[in-house]
């Protein structure tokens, strides 16, 4: 058994998708129309086989909350990896990110949080 596809929940699927292609560097595995919504995911470009990333509508009426109490409190809605956290953070900056916490070191990690301004907090992730 292996993950294939994980989500966030996106206010904006067009918007989602411009930020995390345009801004992150994700690129478009799937973009299926289902009604109002789409079944819309990206992948790496680092590994077009990787797991998928769902951007998934908030339009359950569970979401908006759950969302709004995860970014109160600090909580990442998902985390990728990075080889250089710190250059990963100098060029999102470059591109108009907002980082609410600035790469910290916590052991053998260093963590970063930007806004992906879909409503979620996203984090970076660097292994020592």
């Amino acid at each position: 058994m292996k993950i294939y596809v994980t989500s966030v929940f996106v206010d904006d699927q067009q918007k989602a998708l411009e930020f995390y292609t345009e801004k992150l560097g994700f690129e478009t595995k799937h973009d299926i129309p289902l009604g109002e919504s789409r079944w819309l995911t990206v992948v790496s470009k680092e590994d077009e086989n990787s797991i998928e990333l769902l951007l998934e509508p908030s339009s359950h009426p569970a979401v908006p909350p759950f969302k709004k109490a995860l970014a109160a409190d600090g909580i990442p809605a998902a985390s990728f990896s990075v080889e250089d956290l710190e250059k990963e953070h100098q060029r999102l900056q470059d591109l108009g990110v907002t980082f609410v916490q600035a790469p910290t070191s916590f052991g053998e990690v260093k963590l970063a949080v930007f806004d992906d301004t879909c409503g979620n907090l996203i984090q970076l992730v660097q292994l020592a």
